[in-house]
This record gives C-alpha cells, sequence and structure tokens, in this order.
C-alpha cells in the first residue's frame, strides 16, 4: 500500500514538473522567440504558451522602451579641443525576432556603437557648434546609431547628451572672453548713448539758432536753478541781447 502511494506521488509530481516546463507565461510587454531543437520557429506571445518540454525553449525579448547611459567618453573636437562628454539613448526592440538572431546582446551592442558614435560625431564639430547647437549634435547621433541598430531589429527614438565638461585652462579662457564681451556692449551701449545726445543737442542748437528767444528763456530756466541753491555771491553774464533792446530807448531817435 506504501509503495502504491510513492508511486502515485512519483507519478504526480513528474506530472507537474512536465506542466511547468510546458507551460510558459509570457507578460504583454515581452514576445517570445521559440526554438525547436535549436532550430527558429516564429515569435509567440503574449499570454499563455504551451511548448514541448526539453525539445522546443522559449527566449524572452522585452519590448518596452530601454533607458541607457552611454559612459564618459573623452574626445578631441574639430578646433583641437579636448572635451569629455556623456549621453543617454533611448530604444526598443521593434522586430523581436531579428534582436534575437541577429545579435549576441543587443543592449551591450547597442551602448558600444553609441559611444563609438559620439566620440566620432563630437570629433566632426567644433567646440562652438558643441555648446551652443547640442540640439543638432543628439541629431546626428540619433541617425547614426539607429542606421546601425536597424539591421538588429532596434529603434533609437532620442539620444540626449548630458553633460559637456571642459578643462580649466578653457574654462577660464571662455570666462575672460566672456567678460571682454559684456565690456565691449556696455562700451558700444554707453557710445550709442552719446552718440544719441549729441543728435538731441545738435538739433536743440538748431532750434536757438533760428529762434533766439528760446536762448534768453534757457537762461532764465538756469538762474532759477542756481537761486535754489544756498550760495553766498552769485555771479553770471548777462547775454547782450537781453539789454540791446533796453540800450536802443537811450538813444534819441533822429527826425
Amino acid at each position: 500500500m506504501e509503495l502504491g502511494w510513492l508511486v502515485y506521488f512519483i507519478i504526480a509530481l513528474a506530472v507537474i514538473m512536465i506542466l511547468s516546463a510546458a507551460l510558459k507565461v509570457i507578460q504583454e510587454y515581452e514576445r517570445g522567440g521559440k526554438f525547436r531543437l535549436g532550430r527558429f520557429v516564429g515569435i509567440v506571445g503574449p499570454g499563455l504558451v504551451v511548448i514541448i518540454p526539453f525539445i522546443e525553449r522559449i527566449r524572452k525579448v522585452d519590448l518596452r522602451v530601454i533607458t541607457m547611459d552611454v559612459p564618459q567618453q573623452e574626445c578631441m573636437t574639430m578646433d583641437n579641443v579636448t572635451v569629455t562628454v556623456d549621453a543617454v539613448i533611448y530604444f526598443r526592440v521593434v522586430a523581436p525576432d531579428d534582436a534575437i538572431l541577429k545579435v549576441l546582446d543587443y543592449i551591450k551592442a547597442t551602448s558600444l556603437l553609441a559611444a563609438t558614435t559620439l566620440r566620432n560625431v563630437v570629433g566632426q564639430s567644433e567646440l562652438d557648434e558643441l555648446l551652443a547647437h547640442r540640439e543638432r549634435l543628439n541629431e546626428k547621433i540619433q541617425i547614426v546609431v539607429d542606421e546601425g541598430t536597424n539591421p538588429w531589429g532596434i529603434k533609437v527614438s532620442m539620444v540626449e547628451v548630458k553633460d559637456v565638461e571642459l578643462p580649466q585652462t578653457m574654462q577660464r579662457a571662455m570666462a575672460a572672453q566672456a567678460e571682454a564681451e559684456r565690456d565691449r556692449r556696455a562700451k558700444v551701449v554707453h557710445a550709442e548713448g552719446e552718440f544719441q545726445a549729441a543728435e538731441k543737442l545738435s538739433e536743440a542748437a538748431k532750434v536757438i539758432a533760428t529762434q533766439p528767444i528760446a536762448l534768453q528763456l534757457r537762461y532764465l530756466q538756469a538762474m532759477t536753478g542756481i537761486a535754489t541753491e544756498r550760495t553766498n555771491t552769485i555771479i553770471f553774464p548777462l547775454p547782450i541781447d537781453m539789454v540791446t533792446p533796453f540800450l536802443g530807448q537811450g538813444k534819441p531817435q533822429q527826425k
């Protein structure tokens, strides 16, 4: 009797092991490549997949977007400046069969290709373009990496350069250049202000030349401003134009 129960237990255990090996669950965001005796027979999933134990096997591939940091790369720009750059790359599997059959490790392969492309693109760019037009650099890297990973069934959606580190000497030189540029702009603004003021003074002089009474009014305004100050003695010249009418009254009229 005990031997019979032991046989049943062994059979039940074997059935459970066979079922666990025959039933595979593939998530919604996954796909499975089915191999039968080493031969690829197709993509299966998602859901419950039944395979023949010990004859068939499943290799799963994640279809979600993968975010991966590209290690820092020390590069030489086109204008011979050494910089250290790093980036982040976003990609996903669009053809699971190619990702399984055509590359051993598509994540590692994409990372190495992105690092190599980053060095090449930076080497073909000048420092000013690298700092001021980073979106162009991102687009170039994305296009090149996407073309390289396309045979592997990988779609590179975006590449972003995170940081650009410059040597200390270059940072000091750029700071000095920026300060000189600010001084230049300040001098230009000051010169433009002086030029506009000179134009206004020239226009005022033209008005005074055609209207002498304007000079007398300006003179009286200056006297009013001086009178408000606490001074003991004020000496000011008297324009001859102001007393000319009075001088003419003292002369006898000729008949």
